[in-house]
C-alpha cells in the first residue's frame, strides 16, 4: 500500500510508524485508520520487525483526535463501520506479539489517547497533552476508550476524565499512571528508541509470551490467569534463547539471543 498520511520505516529491527497529517494536527480519517491497519499487519508479519513505536509528526500533536470535518456527516451504520475499523486497527496492535511504545510528541485527544492505549507502553513529551473530549460533541469515545482507560488509570479517574471531557498534562498523566515515562519533547523520539532499541535485543519468545499473559490474564480469575502464566512460562523452556539465557547467567556473561 501506498502510504498518503503516515510515514513509515524499519531500522535496526523498530518500526516506526508517523501520523502524518499536520495541518490536520494529525487527525484520524477513515484513510489514515487504513493505512495504520497496513503498516501493524506489517509489523505483525515480517520478522525483521521487533518492536513498534508510534509516533507523530511535528511538535504540536501526537493523534489530536477523529477528524471531525469526515465524521460530522456520517450517519449510525457509517459511524458504526468508522468504529469498527478503529477496534480491529487498536487491537491488532495491542496484541500483536512484539511490543509498541507510543512516542506521545503532543496533543492526543479523544483517538489520540485511544490509539496511545492500545500500545503496550507510552512514553510522553513533557508538553503532551492527554483527554477524551468526545462528551463536549456529543459523542462517547468509539475506538476503546470506555474499556482501556479504566483498566490503566482506574474508573474513577477513568469516568472523571471521558464524562468531564476534561485534558490533563502530561505531569498528571503520569501521575495516575497513564504515562511510562517523561521526557523534553527534543529527546522523546531519541529516548523512546533507545528503549525499543533495548527491547529487540531481548528474546522474543519470551516477550511474546509476557504481552500474551498479561493481554489475556487481567481479566480472568485469578487462579486461571495463574494457570496461563505457567503455560507461557512453560513454552518459553522450548526456546534456545532460554537455554543460553540460564547458561549465560550461570557463567556471568551476556547472553547472545538468536530469537529462536
Amino acid at each position: 500500500m501506498d502510504y498518503k498520511n503516515i510515514l513509515f520505516n524499519v531500522a535496526e529491527g523498530v518500526a516506526t510508524i508517523t501520523f502524518n497529517r499536520p495541518k490536520a494536527l494529525n487527525a484520524m480519517n477513515a484513510e489514515t485508520m487504513t493505512e495504520l491497519r497496513d503498516a501493524a499487519t506489517v509489523c505483525k508479519n515480517d520478522d525483521a520487525v521487533k518492536a513498534l513505536i508510534l509516533t507523530g509528526s511535528g511538535e504540536k500533536a501526537f493523534v489530536a483526535g477523529a477528524d471531525i470535518s469526515q465524521m460530522q456527516s456520517l450517519n449510525a451504520p457509517q459511524a458504526l463501520a468508522f468504529m469498527e475499523l478503529g477496534h480491529e486497527t487498536l487491537r491488532l496492535i495491542e496484541t500483536m506479539p512484539k511490543p509498541s511504545i507510543a512516542a506521545v510528541n503532543g496533543f492526543a485527544l479523544g483517538g489520540g489517547t485511544e490509539i496511545s492505549l492500545a500500545c503496550d507502553m507510552r512514553f510522553a513529551a513533557e508538553t503532551a497533552v492527554f483527554g477524551q473530549p468526545e462528551i463536549l460533541i456529543g459523542l462517547i469515545p468509539g475506538w476503546g476508550g470506555t474499556q482501556r482507560l479504566p483498566r490503566i488509570v482506574g474508573m474513577g479517574r477513568a469516568k472523571e476524565l471521558i464524562m468531564g471531557g476534561a485534558q490533563i498534562k502530561a505531569q498528571r498523566a503520569y501521575e495516575i499512571g497513564l504515562v511510562n515515562r517523561l521526557y523534553p519533547l527534543e529527546t522523546l523520539m531519541d529516548e523512546t528508541r533507545k528503549f525499543a532499541l533495548k527491547l529487540t535485543q531481548l528474546p522474543g519468545f519470551a516477550l511474546k509470551m509476557a504481552k500474551h499473559s498479561i493481554n489475556f490474564g487481567y481479566d480472568l480469575a485469578l487462579d486461571n490467569a495463574n494457570r496461563l502464566e505457567v503455560e507461557c512460562c512453560a513454552q518459553c523452556f522450548s526456546t534456545n534463547d532460554q537455554k543460553e539465557g540460564m547458561q549465560a547467567f550461570l557463567e556471568k556473561r551476556k547472553p547472545v539471543f538468536t530469537g529462536k
